[in-house]
């Protein structure tokens, strides 16, 4: 199979240097639920060269109507194994590993730097020590979160996630294409980057739909390090 075949339309996007350089490029998915479904399904084929997909959970029936990786015969199984598994048959260029763990042991046990971490967590405290984590490495970020109808997305470069209040809040209820809108413009940011295109950093994109469904976005900058 012919890779320039394989990525056509996305070498006519942004050229073969670009596609050759996404081949180089190594990130970690923390977290494979709703929204790292849909990180995987939208990174997993764009000739990213390595992709770590990091959840300790496994696939609850409840999970499913969301997490667009799983069918009903994925009931039980770990949902890294199981997306890993997803995108070694959808493209042959990819080098895929999940780890059964949580983020703290994956942090502890990873031996080499990401270019790019992305959060697909629904846990302040995690985020907050994945924020620590990859600012020890000097790498980028991207933090997502998506609640009832609303989302938020921040590519974190020089920001601290210490602006957010740190809380064990659960998330309310939730639909699949909220989800999938706030995963597709997290992993657009992430392609974007490490396509070598430019990227609003440590800019917070709030995303909501009115009582009338339309969908209204705001953004925020977030106090920079100095």
């Amino acid at each position: 199979m012919n890779s320039a075949d394989y990525f056509r339309r996305q070498i006519q996007l942004w050229g073969p240097e670009a596609q050759e350089g996404l081949a180089t490029r190594r990130i970690a998915v923390i977290g494979c639920g709703g929204l790292g479904s849909t990180l995987a399904l939208a990174l997993g084929g764009s000739g990213i060269g390595e992709i770590h997909l990091v959840d300790f959970d496994e696939v609850s029936l409840h999970n499913i109507h969301r997490q667009i990786v799983f069918t009903l015969e994925d009931e039980g199984r770990n949902k890294a194994v199981v997306t890993a598994e997803l995108l070694v048959r959808k493209n042959p260029f990819v080098k895929v590993t999940a780890h059964e763990c949580d983020f703290d042991t994956f942090a502890v046990e990873a031996q080499e730097d990401f270019d790019l971490i992305l959060d697909a967590t629904d846990n302040l405290p995690v985020r907050e020590r994945i924020d620590r984590w990859a600012k020890g490495w000097g790498t980028p970020w991207i933090y997502a979160s998506v609640e009832e109808f609303n989302g938020q997305v921040c590519f974190f470069d020089r920001a601290d996630f210490g602006v957010f209040a740190i809380s064990d809040h659960m998330p309310g209820g939730i639909a699949a294409p909220i989800v999938m809108q706030i995963g597709s413009f997290q992993a657009n940011l992430a392609l974007r980057y490490l396509a070598g295109l430019p990227v609003a950093k440590d800019r917070l994109h709030y995303f909501y739909y009115d009582g009338e469904g339309e969908l209204v976005m705001q953004k925020f900058m977030l106090p920079i390090e100095e």
